[in-house]
C-alpha cells in the first residue's frame, strides 16, 4: 500500500495595513501581555471548587489579597492595560467583526477588519460566509 500524501501549499495569511505608530505599539502590547502574571482567585489552592484562571476581586475585611500584602499574588490593576490605540485588536492587527450571515459581510473593510465568524452559525451557512470572503479578500478568524 503506497499512501499518496498530499502535500498542501503554505498559504501567507492576509495582513492588515498597519500605521508604523500601531505596529510599534502592537509590539509593545505583546511585551506587556508576557510580563503580566496569571491572576488567580484568593485562596484557590485551598478549596478545589476554585479554578485557577479564574479572577474574583478579593472583597474580605480581614483579607490580605485587598491589602496588596507584599507575600500574595499580584491584584489586577489598571497597570496591566494595553495602549489605547491597540486595545480590543486581534494580535494579527485586525479589528474583528463578528458576522451571522453572507449580508454582514457587505460591510466590512477588508484592509483593516477581519470576520469572526459567529458561533450558533450552521455549516452550511459557515461555507457561504467563508466563500463570500474569499471572494471579497476578507481574512477570517476561525475558518472550518
Amino acid at each position: 500500500m503506497a499512501e499518496e500524501t498530499e502535500k498542501k501549499e503554505y498559504e501567507v495569511k492576509k495582513k492588515p495595513s498597519l500605521a508604523v505608530e500601531t505596529k510599534e505599539l502592537m509590539e509593545k502590547r505583546r511585551r506587556m501581555k508576557n510580563k503580566k502574571p496569571m491572576f488567580s482567585r484568593q485562596e484557590w489552592f485551598r478549596h478545589s471548587k476554585l479554578e485557577k484562571g479564574t479572577w474574583r476581586r478579593p472583597k474580605g475585611v480581614h483579607s490580605k489579597a485587598r491589602k496588596n500584602l507584599k507575600s500574595r499574588p499580584p491584584k489586577v490593576s489598571i497597570g496591566y492595560r494595553s495602549p489605547k490605540m491597540v486595545r480590543n485588536l486581534h494580535p494579527s492587527g485586525f479589528k474583528e467583526v463578528l458576522v451571522y450571515n453572507v449580508k454582514d459581510i457587505e460591510s466590512v473593510d477588508a484592509k483593516t477588519q477581519a470576520v469572526r465568524i459567529a458561533h450558533g452559525v450552521g455549516m452550511r451557512k459557515r461555507i457561504d460566509i467563508e466563500q463570500k470572503a474569499e471572494e471579497k479578500d476578507i481574512r477570517v478568524l476561525n475558518k472550518s
